[in-house]
């Protein structure tokens, strides 16, 4: 959840771009740069209607014809102090104060810059179509305007023109801020849309740097700790054991536990380091060469392993690919000292550049079905063996097979 762009001085904004889009359909809110242009606008407003009627009570009107009778320069007045009084609500309904204002740009002069003022803001807040519709109505009653309050000193056609010129400049003008409005309403869209995208991007890393580290613990951890279960229950069920032998068991234990500490340090600081405390830098991983030890490690265990390697080129395979290899060789021995104890596990590894690298691990199926050697387990091993193989771009397949036994075969991309 992202919070919303925030400018550093909203109140330079107008409302219409300070405030959310959710409140703004509800309840529009000034800031307080519309406080400040609506009470210049009432004040100027104010100032004209006082101009325009001092100028109607003349002998001879410079701004149009006098009005024939008193009363009807006060009601001037009082429509020019009404258009006033409406500018402070035009923003709530500016396309209904306009088509209600409009027959008063007839004859009004007192009202004419009030008028103006809520013309405009229809343009700004209104759509093109509508902005139009509003000053093609508005050029009918200016050439209404010029016959019954036609200029002294104005022939009609030149009034008639400086009304449509001027009503022409309003609408290119509010058109102008609309359109620069639309513009930083999109940027800023745009960059809350970016700034999500990029938090999604970052949490949809650390979910994936979370499964890669929650895979290398089971793969190492899950090993190690079925070695140490199979040395703590020789120990166990052979009490009376030679004292060389028990020593040998006691010092696998204690390189086997030693071992996934440390394989369980490096996890912890992968997490520590992201959240920003510094780590010593992770072991070197496991490669295609590091196979013959962990077959060495099973046997010492007491299983017994057959071991054939035939890879061509074996110091040119890449480094994910023999890593690859490595996790699926440690998961296929851990999985039948679980399940299938005291069974001869075969392992082949073969392949060349160009042609892949081939991994077959099987093992007898235990009289009586699959066992549990007391070792818990997650049960994710070989779906995640298979994730990693499928992001590899390899293939695996694994299960029992036709001569009964469980087999564990993978293929591995392998670029010439």
């Amino acid at each position: 959840m992202t919070s919303a762009v925030v400018p550093d001085h909203p109140w330079l904004l107008p409302g219409a771009l300070a405030v959310p889009a959710e409140r703004a359909r509800s309840r529009l809110r000034r800031t307080t740069r519309d406080w400040i242009v609506d009470s210049v606008a009432f004040v100027l407003s104010l100032f004209w209607v006082l101009f325009a009627t001092l100028d109607a009570l003349t002998p001879a009107p410079e701004l149009a014809t006098r009005l024939p009778h008193g009363w009807m320069i006060v009601v001037d007045s009082v429509i020019g102090l009404v258009c006033c009084g409406l500018l402070w609500v035009r923003r709530r309904w500016p396309l209904g104060l306009a088509a209600a204002t409009l027959p008063l740009t007839a004859f009004s002069m007192a009202g004419a810059f009030p008028l103006v003022i809520i013309y405009f803001t229809v343009v700004v807040h209104r759509r093109t179509t509508v902005a139009l519709a509003v000053t093609a109505a508005g050029l009918g009653t200016n050439f209404a305007f010029g016959y019954l309050r036609p200029e002294p000193n104005l022939p009609y056609w030149a009034a008639t023109v400086w009304g449509v010129v001027l009503s022409v400049t309003v609408l290119a003008w509010g058109m102008f801020v609309r359109a620069r409005r639309q513009l930083v309403v999109s940027l800023r869209e745009r960059a809350e849309r970016a700034e999500a995208e990029q938090q999604l991007r970052v949490a949809q890393a650390r979910q994936l740097e979370r499964t890669r580290i929650a895979r290398e613990m089971h793969d190492v951890l899950a090993h190690r700790i079925s070695l140490l279960s199979l040395h703590a229950g020789a120990l166990e069920f052979r009490p009376d054991a030679p004292p060389d032998e028990v020593a040998k068991a006691a010092g696998v234990i204690r390189g086997s536990a030693h071992a996934a500490l440390q394989d369980l340090r490096e996890v912890i600081g992968v997490l520590r380091t992201e959240s920003g405390v510094e780590e010593d830098p992770e072991r070197p991983q496991p490669t295609l060469a590091d196979l013959p030890a962990l077959i060495e490690e099973s046997r010492d265990a007491g299983v017994r392993v057959n071991a054939t390697q035939l890879v061509a080129a074996a110091d040119a395979v890449p480094a994910a690919v023999g890593r690859s290899a490595y996790r699926i060789v440690q998961e296929g021995l851990t999985n039948a000292r679980k399940h299938a104890p005291g069974t001869v596990v075969t392992v082949g590894v073969a392949g060349a550049p160009g042609a892949g690298l081939s991994i077959d691990i099987r093992n007898r199926w235990p009289v009586g079905g699959a066992t549990d050697a007391g070792i818990p387990g997650t049960g994710t091993g070989l779906v995640g063996i298979a994730e990693r193989v499928t992001l590899a771009g390899g293939r695996i397949e694994y299960g029992r097979d036709e001569m009964g036994d469980f087999r564990l075969t993978a293929w591995l991309p392998w670029a010439a």
